[in-house]
């Protein structure tokens, strides 16, 4: 991740405005902070927000979100999780997605490690979430095919190959084997 301009006041519209150019851009303390993916990382994204994505709608829970989707801190630094969950209570009123950032972390975080990922920097987002209303966090691994399930800073439970990742009662009946998470291609 680097620091693409500093000591600069954003607006919101400002940061709506930055390139959809496949990057996924958060402010903190103030900094835009870009960071890249590769494609396993965002393959796997895709694996599980299209299995979250037709559990949820189909049971009318909420809505999933991707990287894109930006989530104002209480620190004022805005994180996007590579996947996320807004559960229908936090969105009661409104007809559509709401058009902005939202206002406090999802339900429901998911941050797929990247190479360059630091375990220091993705413990800070992992605090801000939770302070900022998080109810559930995972943390994918894809080298080594795991799943750190967090219901506070700390971890509390790491998931293998065999396990199944649950939305427990933040998403309550939705589960995916970390098998089909972490599939190798198959054509």
């Amino acid at each position: 991740m680097q620091a693409l301009v500093e000591n600069k006041v954003w607006t919101e519209a400002e940061l709506m405005a930055l390139p959809d150019d496949g990057r996924k851009y958060e402010l903190v303390e103030g900094e835009i902070v870009v960071s890249n993916a590769g494609i396993e990382h965002e393959f796997i994204g895709a694996r599980l927000i299209n299995s979250l994505f037709s559990f949820v709608w189909k049971h009318r829970l909420g809505i999933v979100c991707g990287s894109s989707a930006g989530c104002w801190m209480k620190s004022g630094n805005l994180r996007s999780p590579d996947v996320s969950f807004i559960a229908k209570e936090r969105l009661q009123g409104l007809r559509h997605a709401p058009k902005k950032f939202f206002q406090g972390a999802p339900d429901l975080v998911v941050e797929i490690l990247s190479p360059s990922d630091a375990m220091d920097g993705l413990h800070e987002k992992i605090v801000e979430y939770f302070e900022s209303g998080a109810r559930l966090n995972w943390v994918l691994n894809p080298e080594e095919e795991t799943v750190l399930v967090y219901h506070s800073p700390q971890p509390d439970l790491l998931l293998r190959s065999g396990d199944s990742i649950s939305g427990e009662d933040v998403i309550p009946g939705f589960s995916m084997l970390l098998s089909e998470l972490f599939a190798e291609l198959d054509f």
